[in-house]
């Protein structure tokens, strides 16, 4: 295990850090015993108490477990925006002992359909607005029941700066057995028993990617869980009087685990955005003296870039930090001079449920992974022959962990292929290529994995690929990333078209088409058709020879 990072390691804190073998639950609980009165969440002007936020969430509990029958192991689906819901769900999921199954509010239809089949989940809680994408889930997948929340619900109007439209919405009445209102399944005031979940039981499935398209379940118990909120906690400085903007989306690892969890575990309190605006995020900092802001590189491109950034004082921030891209220097430069502050990037997956890597607040790198967290054993070897790599050598980044995950939902052989012994260990398998300094501190070069991250999400083109060709004038479809000057990478598909729809299909037709398909993050911004794909001898589409050939137009 290297530990040459030691040296800059924060001086308050020691390298290892025991895993609590309580639940996430639990963390609610004794933050609640503690601080009663304390405010929790902040949503657009309504604040609700640790009293009230732990009340709602066993009123929620006792319905789905009184009424809808959850029960221990079972998933439940939650398919929402960030909003006081989430959190209340989340944690009802967790009382009654089942496993959180976060859908991206992103996906539409054929792609929720898919989760829903293969984590098996009867159940579902979401947001009103996605109704549409998820209604026709019932009878042909196992879903059975929905609770539907309506963000206006916790919201108060009329406010001086911009509220989402989704926000304002009131709540629209569904004719269905199937659907129950929010207000309706709290109403009941149905008590849960006892919890009797364990520190290595599964409790949340966040679905990745893998390298043939297809999402994957990742198992996390409460153990897995708690090394990460724990870790954040002491690593990012956090405190019952720490404020946290909370803009990063609760579905995501990083926005569920440093933005939810973590304030709940601390006792701090969470100010929380449905939807990202420059002007509103600037205005919630000032007015209610948030201390930590994590968002992603793009977001703080925006951020900076407002012309009326003056107009906000910033002061009470102290930590501001990120992943999911490398931030640009001149932006790391800029936010400095601005506030005093760098920013600090930090390293993570779906895999580990967030970081394994992150820079010391005190001597953070720019476009820096960082350092490995407590207890992390990260490595760099020779994907092709496993041989450990040293200093400044690039290679596949593998890890062991507390984070690390249990395995792929149903996906044994998968499971079995993300994993490698080494030095008597247990590693998973990143894909990701990288190399570490003389100092310890890791720097991302690659990818072995065929992934395009568009604004800090991973798309993966086999995914895109799929669903293009369901388009009836898609021949043949082969998609890269390229490069965007807003969103990091950006989707382009080279397509063939089938020979008797040329004359009446255009390269907008087919990606105003797409938006209707896929996630708003995943599908192709350029489309460019080609009379033929580069083939291997085998027939295989060689989209490497694609992407090199758009690089070297791009020089």
């Amino acid at each position: 295990m290297m530990t040459r990072h030691y040296e800059f390691w924060p001086k308050r804190l020691g390298t290892s850090l025991p895993v609590p073998k309580s639940t996430v639950h639990h963390n609610l609980e004794v933050t609640t015993a503690r601080y009663p009165d304390k405010t929790a969440i902040i949503y657009y002007g309504t604040e609700i108490s640790y009293k009230q936020l732990s009340n709602e969430v066993n009123r929620l509990a006792g319905f789905l477990q009184k009424n809808l029958g959850v029960s221990k192991g079972d998933r439940v689906a939650l398919y929402m925006q960030n909003s006081p819901q989430y959190i209340i769900s989340f944690y009802a999921i967790l009382r009654v002992d089942a496993v959180v199954v976060p859908v991206n509010p992103m996906n539409v239809k054929d792609e929720v359909a898919f989760y829903l089949t293969d984590c098996g989940a009867k159940i579902a809680i979401a947001g009103q607005e996605l109704i549409e994408h998820i209604h026709p889930s019932l009878g042909k997948t196992p879903l059975e029941q929905i609770i539907v929340a309506t963000y206006a619900d916790y919201a108060q109007q009329g406010l001086d700066y911009s509220i989402p439209d989704v926000v304002v919405k009131k709540r629209v009445v569904f004719d269905s057995p199937h659907m129950i209102e929010w207000e309706e399944a709290l109403a009941l005031g149905s008590i849960p028993n006892p919890s009797e979940a364990k520190s290595e039981d599964l409790c949340c499935l966040p679905y990745t990617s893998g390298t043939t398209g297809k999402p994957k379940g990742c198992m996390h118990t409460h153990k897995t869980m708690q090394s990460n909120i724990f870790g954040a906690s002491l690593w990012s400085q956090h405190s019952p009087s720490a404020v946290s903007l909370a803009i990063l989306p609760f579905f995501h690892v990083t926005g569920l685990q440093h933005l939810m969890n973590t304030p709940i575990y601390t006792g701090g309190t969470i100010i929380v955005m449905t939807r990202w605006d420059r002007d509103t995020a600037g205005k919630l900092i000032e007015r209610y003296s948030c201390t930590h802001w994590i968002c992603i590189a793009t977001m703080l491109v925006d951020f900076l870039a407002n012309p009326n950034l003056s107009d906000y004082n910033l002061k009470s921030l102290k930590s501001i930090s990120g992943g999911g891209a490398a931030l640009p220097k001149a932006v790391g430069e800029k936010l400095y001079q601005l506030t005093g502050i760098e920013y600090g990037e930090g390293y993570g997956l779906s895999e580990t449920i967030a970081q394994t890597h992150m820079n010391p607040r005190d001597r953070p790198k720019i476009q820096c992974m960082g350092v490995p967290q407590f207890d992390v054993d990260a490595r760099i070897i020779d994907p092709n022959t496993m041989i450990e790599l040293g200093p400044n050598e690039e290679g596949e980044v593998i890890l062991n962990g507390p984070q690390v995950f249990k395995g792929y939902w149903n996906r044994s052989e998968d499971t079995a292929n993300a994993f490698i012994q080494l030095d008597g260990k247990t590693f998973f398998r990143t894909g990701d290529i990288a190399f570490y300094d003389e100092e310890g501190y890791f720097f991302m070069v690659d990818r072995v994995k065929r992934m395009i991250n568009a604004s800090g999400f991973k798309v993966w083109p086999a995914e895109v690929e799929s669903l293009l060709y369901k388009h009836p004038a898609v021949k043949h479809a082969c998609v890269i990333g390229v490069p965007d000057p807003r969103r990091g990478e950006t989707v382009k598909a080279f397509i063939v078209l089938n020979e008797k729809c040329k004359e009446n299909t255009t390269e907008e037709e087919i990606i105003t088409w797409s938006k209707k398909q896929m996630a708003a993050y995943k599908y192709p911004r350029v489309v460019q058709f080609l009379d033929k794909l580069p083939t291997s001898g085998s027939g295989k589409i060689l989209w490497r020879k694609l992407q090199e050939v758009q690089e070297q137009k791009q020089r």
